[in-house]
């Protein structure tokens, strides 16, 4: 009997440094990954502005052929909206809320598992014959302690997928 109440004590004591320590971490979190492609910035950009674009370069796309994507609002651009659902990636929504062509992209990222929105943006620099990219996300995890603890490791997380992305526009933007 004193074992079982060693045992429940010290679970007890678990639960409330996970619980207490997950409120005192901060709730925001920020992902970004530059790469340089050896592409002008007008053709990145049609890559990535247009959401039916997507599947020739995102890892999640990629991972997942048969997600099934709904397309709505503009063709690209500001306006544009895509939404996924997926056994292997989630489901979610992506919704591009700024445009600077061939410059700038901002978009806000919504998942409905997690109630969480995040937004970001696609920086596209000329540098010479080149252009250097940069993919941004900056989350708020909200209250709930468990995702506050997941948002210690967003960037763990998602940036080898925002590598690999990067990775795969650069190929698809460099072909001839």
């Amino acid at each position: 009997m004193k074992a079982l109440k060693i045992v429940l004590v010290l679970v007890v004591l678990l639960l409330a440094l996970l619980v207490g320590g997950g409120l005192m971490i901060s709730p925001k979190f920020s992902v970004s990954r530059t790469l340089t492609i050896n592409a002008a910035p007008d053709k990145i950009y049609a890559l990535i502005a247009d959401p039916r674009g997507w599947k020739a370069w995102s890892a999640w796309n990629r991972r997942d052929p048969a997600m099934a994507i709904e397309y709505s609002g503009a063709a690209s651009g500001a306006g544009a909206v895509w939404a996924w659902k997926s056994k292997s990636q989630g489901d979610g929504r992506m919704t591009f809320t700024s445009a600077e062509a061939p410059k700038r992209l901002g978009y806000e990222l919504f998942f409905p598992d997690f109630g969480t929105t995040s937004t970001g943006d696609f920086r596209l620099d000329a540098n010479g014959g080149a252009t250097q990219v940069t993919w941004s996300m900056n989350g708020d995890m909200g209250a709930n302690p468990v995702y506050r603890w997941m948002g210690l490791f967003m960037d763990k997380m998602v940036g080898p997928d925002f590598d690999a992305g990067l990775a795969n526009l650069k190929a698809l933007a460099e072909k001839p």
